[in-house]
């Protein structure tokens, strides 16, 4: 290695190589895939001759400013204010090590000295994992501020043949994480969001494949990025001359620009990069992998099956009825009761009552603690529902603080859900969301909080705050939602946090490395929800997922399924029950008792194991596999989507699931049929599925290591 790299990190089973470019003052990536890629040229050499665009025009460009690269997208764009934009840096040095827990580290400096501009690439692998994560950092080194247009977190450049493929999760409010497909040969691409949260539309994740390898091919090379950010942001791709496509990825400051002060420091979000020699499936289970590493000893912590009674009382909460739902929930073999809004005073109906966090004393006439008590005299823990950021406009929070909200001074507010939302981002609105949740947690016996948020912010001022170009209020909200969080975890390690956003709008890295579960959708309805977790599944892992057994009519997907359906697909990741169990037959409550047992005997294999995806929900029979950690059991969900009479392509044959990465030669036994079979028939033949109309999903456990 010389001064001028090649730099190599190397992950679990990958490599990721950078190197300065002979063209210019800017890093270029080398090399990234298998381990050995490295070795012999790279793929994304080319001949160095340009015309009407220059050699950083065409550069697979790890990083690279607006000034050096003024045509085809850069990542960088500054100013001094009232000047040209343009940077025009000198590399300055490299700094690479490796920390005790085999985490390697790689810094590569750049300095723009008329500017007063220094950047920092930052690199960093994650041990167990194959993910490399990089951020930048950038330094105002001058008495005078300097505007910062563009800062992305960082980019990546992927060789195709004829055009890319890129595999995104899109959707909207109850139909989130829809795995969408789109071609692109020229042009541009970009996805994002400015609703102060990724949104519903679409996630901060991105699959990259070149389009002449099939997107489920298990030999097909695929990339994929996300972001770590949970407030403004955006991926864009472009394909560039010369068969690339090169990603860059970051946050968007709610002002447009932000304006760094003299000696400060903007640091921009981790961008979580990984490879993957298996096609989809397996970039999937690289990300899981990662998320699993995010959640640390949490992980190891049963998620425990939950009851939430909101679909079955709403906002009509009083203790009696949720006392009486909470013996039943108990006797189906529920773990934790959860109250849902409604709770507090002034909230019959959405008008009301948000900001004020004490629970409704007639609702509670025998007092609070006294009903907790009774919940967990019934053998569950207890959990409530808040949502921190909301105020509604008759409440007596905002009567005292009105300057809390978003607001710009003359212009009418917007309420959303009949709500505004408290700017997050001061200091003084913090210490009353920690004050209040320190009060709920610390004097009640709470063990489990669901986090929601409902609405995005308007009118996005903050009145008395400076001019708006010297503020960055999506960064400061974001601060101060994961400083709560972060508080959360360290004065309160013990309780489960679920993070949700009506639905699934704030579902990122750096949001699941502090909770332990989300919401994916609002949207509970069977096939709707199954297509949801598909697309979830491709990004996140099993053991943040967090799925309720309803009796939702479909949204989108109407066609009623079984119990067995919506329980097999609740069990596809973290079991939680929220239909008014109290409507159900003794013979469904019997039924829900034995899934909720079947789950409890399986969920460590669910939410540790490897998963794969078998198919998906536009086929008729799919499902997901999970294989513990070190293969000793295999639990397969499956699911029939097609007729409802269950009907099979050839009457009498049955619908056959092939299993994925199983050992040909090891032997597996249904621990419920007592049937064995090989690992080579459950990979070429596959599990045999005879769908009924009323026999529609499974739940299959195999057992390693006995002779047929």
């Amino acid at each position: 290695m010389t001064s001028h790299g090649p730099w190599t990190l190397r992950t679990g089973t990958t490599v990721y190589a950078v190197r300065l470019s002979p063209d210019g003052p800017w890093p270029e990536l080398a090399a990234w895939g298998p381990d050995g890629t490295e070795t012999g040229p790279s793929p994304l050499d080319w001949s160095r001759r340009t015309h009407f665009i220059t050699p950083a025009d065409a550069a697979p460009a790890e990083y690279i400013p607006y000034g050096q690269r003024p045509f085809t997208g850069a990542d960088l764009i500054a100013c001094r204010p009232g000047e040209e934009r343009g940077t025009w840096w000198a590399f300055t040095g490299a700094e690479q090590d490796e920390d005790d827990d085999g985490t390697q580290r790689l810094r590569l400096t750049f300095a723009d000295e008329h500017l007063g501009l220094t950047t920092a690439l930052v690199y960093a692998t994650v041990p167990g994992t194959d993910v490399v994560r990089r951020r930048t950092e950038h330094t105002n080194t001058k008495a005078q501020p300097l505007r910062l247009e563009r800062f992305d977190s960082g980019a990546v450049t992927v060789p195709v043949t004829r055009a890319a493929r890129l595999t995104c999760l899109t959707g909207q409010w109850s139909r989130e994480f829809q795995l969408t497909q789109v071609e692109l040969e020229r042009g541009r691409f970009e996805i994002g969001s400015t609703q102060g949260v990724p949104g519903h539309a679409y996630a901060p994740w991105l699959a990259v494949q070149d389009a002449a390898e099939p997107a489920d091919g298990p030999a097909t090379p695929t990339y994929g990025i996300a972001l770590a950010w949970p407030g403004n942001w955006h991926i864009t791709a472009d394909a560039e001359p010369g068969g690339t496509v090169r990603v860059r990825a970051g946050r968007l400051p709610h002002e447009g620009a932000v304006l760094l002060g003299p000696g400060a420091t903007l640091t921009a979000p981790w961008l979580a990069c990984a490879f993957s020699p298996e096609g989809l499936d397996g970039l999937a289970r690289a990300w899981h992998r990662y998320e699993r590493r995010l959640a640390g000893e949490r992980l190891h912590r049963p998620r425990k099956v939950l009851y939430n009674s909101w679909e079955a009382t709403g906002f009509a909460v009083d203790a009696a009825t949720q006392l009486d739902l909470a013996r039943t929930a108990a006797g189906i073999g529920a773990e934790v009761f959860v109250v849902d809004d409604g709770w507090f005073p002034g909230r019959d109906d959405d008008t009301g009552g948000l900001g004020d966090w004490t629970p409704e004393p007639t609702a509670f006439p025998e007092g609070f603690d006294a009903f907790i008590h009774q919940v967990r005299a019934l053998g569950m823990d207890f959990g409530l529902w808040v949502e921190p950021e909301a105020v509604s406009p008759r409440s007596a929070l905002h009567a005292q603080h009105p300057e809390w909200v978003y607001r710009i001074d003359g212009r009418p507010a917007t309420l959303v859900r009949n709500q505004l939302l408290l700017d997050l981002g001061r200091p003084d609105v913090q210490e009353f969301v920690l004050a209040t949740l320190d009060r709920l947690l610390g004097d009640h016996d709470i063990s489990y909080l669901k986090w929601d948020m409902n609405r995005p912010p308007t009118e996005r001022g903050r009145p008395g705050g400076g001019p708006p170009e010297t503020r960055d209020l999506d960064a400061a909200h974001v601060a101060g939602y994961l400083r709560v969080l972060d508080h959360l975890r360290t004065r309160h390690p013990s309780v489960t946090v679920e993070g949700c956003a009506g639905g699934g709008a704030r579902i990122e890295h750096a949001t699941l490395a502090r909770t332990d579960v989300v919401w994916p959708s609002d949207n509970t309805a069977p096939l709707d929800r199954l297509a949801i977790q598909h697309g979830y599944l491709h990004a996140h892992a099993p053991h943040t997922m967090s799925s309720w057994v309803t009796d939702a009519p479909g949204v989108f997907d109407p066609r009623p399924r079984s119990l067995a359906f919506r329980f097999v697909t609740a069990a596809a990741g973290v079991l939680g029950v929220g239909a008014d169990i109290r409507r159900w037959s003794p013979e469904e409550r019997a039924e829900a008792a034995a899934w909720i047992a079947r789950y409890k005997e399986v969920r460590d294999t669910v939410h540790r194991g490897e998963a794969r995806t078998l198919g998906g929900p536009t086929d008729a029979t799919c499902g997901v596999q999970y294989e513990h950690p070190g293969g000793g059991r295999v639990v397969v969900t499956a699911w029939n989507t097609g007729p409802l009479d269950g009907a099979p392509l050839v009457p009498g044959r049955a619908a056959r699931l092939r299993l994925r990465g199983l050992d040909p030669a090891a032997r597996y036994r249904d621990a419920r049929t007592g049937t064995a079979y090989s690992g080579a028939h459950l990979t070429h033949a596959g599990l045999a599925f005879a769908w009924t109309a009323t026999y529609d999903a499974d739940l299959v456990v195999l057992e390693r290591g006995v002779t047929p």
